[in-house]
């Protein structure tokens, strides 16, 4: 992927090296939204009650942070590829909602290390990389890349910048008003009838990370020679039922909250093929 030469975001937060530390007397709720947090072994509910925005701060929390630990260059060279690719997506997320007659409003991505404070709650890095609602961020601890390359056996940057655009894909849906509505209603549903919803929310956020990926290098020309297998293999990946396999040995689909590989796969391939977000209307397709 063709970044280095790319705009640098000036709405990222870099607390790495900064663990939040619970003060006394301080209520936090314990975070669980994420691409691969209920892949993990999350309690669906819990997941679904922190995106509604009902585990925030307690009032009156205090949260205090610990200085900084030393960075290694390559950390610090997979922080400024990151920058390079949010700013990348507010570009072209700007000139979409402008198509639409609306102002886009960018998101602050927070880089973190071990833990993180939001407006969600408090979350821990094995979660993975997740996007608050309640504060509009997008939050990773970038040794979610090293698991994603040894543990999902999907390197390379360009699987890396799938991720963050996915995340802003949550990002675009919460300004349109859509996973809004989509909790909602999941609050009136059965757990499994609430598992679809989510399915569908995720898988739209793929497909919205494919539209960034098309406008993205019609624009700078940022795909290289299987970038476009990266990302894929990356979508494949996660997949609920790979990750229940490996974790389980065995896959319940009524459990799914984020696809299957091969429908994670299908959609991110819809968004960059076509280009257009009218395409990514996972909620009216018959067939996921």
């Amino acid at each position: 992927m063709r970044w280095r030469g790319g705009r640098r975001s000036q709405n990222v937060e870099d607390r790495r090296g900064m663990t939040p530390r619970r003060a006394a007397g301080g209520g936090l709720g314990v975070l669980v939204i994420a691409v691969v947090a209920m892949l993990f072994g999350a309690d669906l509910s819990t997941v679904l009650n922190l995106l509604s925005g009902s585990d925030a701060l307690a009032p009156g929390s205090r949260v205090s942070q610990t200085a900084p630990a030393p960075r290694s260059a390559a950390e610090d060279e997979l922080a400024d590829m990151v920058s390079v690719v949010l700013a990348d997506t507010e570009d072209v997320w700007k000139a979409q909602f402008r198509a639409m007659n609306q102002v886009y409003q960018e998101p602050i991505l927070v880089m973190f290390t071990g833990s993180v404070k939001s407006a969600c709650g408090l979350a821990q890095a094995a979660v993975g990389p997740f996007y608050c609602p309640a504060d509009r961020k997008v939050y990773i601890d970038l040794s979610f890349y090293q698991q994603l390359r040894d543990r999902f056996k999907a390197p390379g940057d360009f699987a890396q910048a799938y991720v963050i655009a996915h995340e802003v894909g949550h990002h675009v849906q919460n300004l349109l008003g859509i996973s809004g509505k989509v909790h909602e209603i999941q609050a009136r549903l059965s757990q499994a009838e609430a598992n679809q919803l989510s399915v569908r929310l995720e898988l739209q956020a793929d497909c919205l990370a494919g539209v960034w990926a098309n406008h993205a290098n019609k624009a700078r020309s940022i795909l290289e020679q299987g970038d476009l297998e990266e990302a894929l293999t990356a979508a494949n990946s996660i997949g609920d039922d790979n990750i229940q396999q490996q974790a389980r040995g065995y896959v319940v689909p009524d459990s799914f909250t984020h696809g299957s590989s091969e429908q994670r796969v299908r959609w991110f391939r819809a968004g960059i093929q076509s280009g257009n977000m009218n395409e990514c209307n996972t909620f009216q397709a018959a067939a996921l």
